[in-house]
């Protein structure tokens, strides 16, 4: 029995490993620091990270699921270029699906539901103000998923949350550079500060106006 007791430790330790393998590529495919077109292996990016080489190709192959990177046969893994176009229908449906959905939210969640969003937002503009772009990723998932789910569709923030994945950005250094991460940020606590008064169109505009942003950097550092 404490045998079996072991193992399943082991094997939780080890998709934790995992998972946080490929978070920190999320993170690096993010922030351009593994670019587009271009080929990794498992055991490069073990050696990078401290790990053994199994948990980085798990984790590349998770990513590979998502459509982030594609199997080179005997070299490694290809980061997935997006084109201009997989751009603008990612960020369509986004809109299509998150502007209503804010609007919904606005006219149906409690202010103290809302607020609790707050210190989430705040966070975001920490994390751009202190250039901490992993952090600033992190935490703006968190707030525009936790928005979502107030409307009580987890198949919506599903769909919402693979749209993000899949649409990440590139260049995000350059972009803190010139300081239009700071601006982006504290969007979202202007959104908040609009459902919070109860005005859903005002909400509705601001977070179309967010994610017209959003594209907008995509634009500027693609190409």
């Amino acid at each position: 029995m404490g045998g079996h007791l072991k193992q399943s430790h082991l094997i939780t330790a080890q998709e934790r490993l995992r998972d946080q393998v490929a978070h920190a590529l999320r993170a690096a495919l993010i922030s351009g620091e593994l670019q587009p077109g271009r080929v990794y292996s498992a055991p490069a990016l073990a050696a990078d990270f401290g790990v053994s080489a199994t948990p980085v190709r798990e984790a590349m192959l998770d990513l590979a699921r998502e459509g982030l990177v594609e199997p080179v046969r005997n070299k490694g893994f290809r980061v997935t270029e997006v084109s201009e176009r997989d751009l603008d229908q990612y960020a369509e449906l986004r809109a299509l699906i998150e502007v209503p959905t804010v609007g919904a939210v606005t006219r149906s969640a409690t202010r103290e539901q809302l607020e609790g969003l707050r210190p989430v937002a705040e966070e975001i503009v920490a994390c751009a103000g202190a250039h901490d772009l992993i952090g600033y990723l992190d935490a703006d998932r968190r707030f525009h998923l936790a928005l979502l789910a107030l409307h009580g569709n987890d198949r919506l923030v599903e769909t919402v949350g693979e749209l993000r994945k899949r649409s990440r950005l590139y260049g995000l250094t350059a972009l803190d550079e010139r300081g239009l991460l700071v601006a982006s940020a504290r969007e979202h606590l202007e959104l908040l500060d609009l459902m919070t008064a109860g005005d859903a169109a005002a909400a509705e505009a601001c977070m179309a106006r967010h994610l017209g942003h959003v594209r907008d950097l995509w634009a500027d550092e693609d190409h």
